[in-house]
Order: structure tokens, then sequence, then C-alpha cells
């Protein structure tokens, strides 16, 4: 399954997703040190950049698109200013399911999103033809030292007819796939626990932590794409 990756960041979504069997084929990423990452594990794959000036005409079609598009509209922790936000780039990812089709759609977010702005978002799949199932995830049910709960939505064709979230079920407290071979994913804890190292720089910490803040724990999407591999074969 090939895939697409927008709001790519450091590459949870991507990372969890290839360990589930999927490829990913390009990415859209415009942080500059976010960037540099991606460039480091997926030297082959291609960064599309800015989201808001794509001409998706030139982009290769692909089965899944993913990503998880800003946060900072609806979560709590913010003005949850919701579409007024000019943070609120959910319209570019619609466009972009628009004119691609692809099979499905895999959206990240926080919680806090179903109380504000997720109706549309769901509204807008509708129009373009899509059922939707969705579900909270926590980092801790995949046996990760901290809970992180986050929205899941798969999007789907409507004749697809799939029901994967209540047929598979919820993943269960240190249920996880870990790959054989640990990655530096592995050793990633809460943002908190992250100190200044003698002779590092704090720029190159800041970095660190506000992409780490931002990405999404690779076992979730493995887990995730395992229960989409096992059903669109």
């Amino acid at each position: 399954m090939r895939v697409g990756s927008l709001f790519s960041g450091i590459g949870g979504l991507d990372l969890g997703l290839e360990r589930a069997g999927m490829t990913v084929v390009w990415q859209s990423e415009i942080n500059p040190y976010a960037s540099r990452v991606l460039t480091k594990h997926w030297p082959s794959v291609p960064n599309l950049g800015d989201i808001t000036t794509i001409d998706w005409s030139t982009v290769e079609p692909v089965d899944l698109i993913c990503g998880g598009y800003p946060c900072q509209p609806f979560s709590t922790a913010g003005k949850r200013a919701g579409a007024n936000d000019a943070r609120h780039l959910w319209p570019y990812f619609a466009t972009a399911l628009r004119l691609l089709r692809p099979r499905f759609a895999l959206l990240e977010n926080v919680t806090g999103h179903l109380g504000l702005g997720f109706d549309t978002v769901l509204a807008d799949l509708a129009r373009l033809g899509f059922d939707a199932e969705w579900s909270t995830v926590s980092a801790c049910s995949v046996g990760a030292p901290h809970m992180r709960e986050r929205l899941f939505c798969l999007a789907y064709p409507e004749s697809f007819g799939w029901d994967g979230w209540k047929r598979n079920g919820r993943p269960r407290g240190g249920e996880s796939a870990r790959p054989s071979t640990p990655t530096h994913w592995d050793a990633v804890r809460q943002p908190g626990s992250i100190g200044l190292a003698n002779g590092l720089r704090p720029r190159v910490v800041q970095d660190q932590l506000h992409c780490l803040g931002n990405a999404v724990v690779p076992q979730v999407a493995e887990y995730v794409g395992r229960r989409i591999m096992a059903v669109a074969a």
C-alpha cells in the first residue's frame, strides 16, 4: 500500500505505517528541523513542502493519504479559535483527498478536536464520498510510559463498507508490535523528561522538543496501519 504523508513532522505516522507493511512515496513538511529528519530517514522520498502551494495535478496518486493537520485550532491548551485560526489547514487536506482520490485517508489530531471542528471534517469527508470511523488511542495502550491520547479517524469510500474499529476493537494495555530492531523512536519519552545535555545548544533541544511534541507515537500508527492492512488486501 502506497502512502502520501501530509504534515509529516518527523515521520511518526510514516514510520508506524511502514512498520505495518506500507510504503511512503511522498511527504509534505515545512519545518526546517523536521524536514532534515525526514531527509535523513527517507532520503529517496520527495518532500512536497508547503501544502498550501502544492499543485496536486503533478503529484503521484497513492492508496492512502495520512496526516496530523495542525492541532492548535482545536487544542484545549490554546485559544480554540477553530476555523478562525490561521493554522486551520484541514481544508487543504480535503483538497488533496478530492483531487487524488485515495482508497483510504488516515487523520490524526488532539482529542479536543472532537468538541470543536470535527463535525465539519466529517461533513467534508461525506461530501467527498467517504465514510469515516474514529476512535481515541493512547500511547500507554501500546506500551509507552505516558497517556498521550489522540484522535484517529479512518476514512474510506462509501462502497467499501468496513466496520473496522467496532470489529477489531481498541488496543489493550501492552499490546504493541515493536520492530525486531529498535530505533531511536523506542527511546522517546515525554518531552518533560528530556534535559539539557552538557555542551548541547539550547536551540537544538528546543527543535527536538517541538518536533516530539507534535509527533505521533509510531507504535500507535503501526497498530492502526496493521488494522488497515488486514482488511485492504
